[in-house]
């Protein structure tokens, strides 16, 4: 059973730092894609980050520069290292990854940037 856990939001000012992480379970990690998606409220859901197993990264424009994905292969973890964030950074983020071409998520945190 294929299980992700998200930890490390929380409530951050303006130009402030957060590191978001992700625990998989159920899947050979370093063989899989994983991914950070973000959802704020009235919005669609959205891709911020991804890596694939060979470390390849894209980012969303509008977080290029500030935010950085990593995974470490040996904690089956893949982390969101979020700088300088904005007001309109502040969404549930979620990590995801595939199985058999079927998608799973977690649960989500909530990340709020406000002053």
């Amino acid at each position: 059973q294929v299980q992700l856990v998200e930890s490390g939001g929380g409530l951050v000012q303006p130009g402030g730092s957060l590191r978001l992480s992700c625990a998989a379970s159920g899947i050979i990690f370093r063989l899989n894609a994983m991914g950070w998606y973000r959802q704020a409220p009235g919005k669609e859901r959205e891709l911020v980050a991804e890596i694939t197993s060979g470390g390849s990264i894209n980012y969303a424009d509008s977080v290029k520069g500030r935010f950085t994905i990593s995974r470490d292969n040996a904690k089956n973890t893949v982390y969101l290292q979020m700088n300088s964030l904005k007001p309109e950074d502040t969404a549930v983020y979620y990590c995801q990854t595939n199985r058999y071409s079927m998608a799973y998520w977690g649960q989500g945190t909530q990340v709020t940037v406000s002053s």
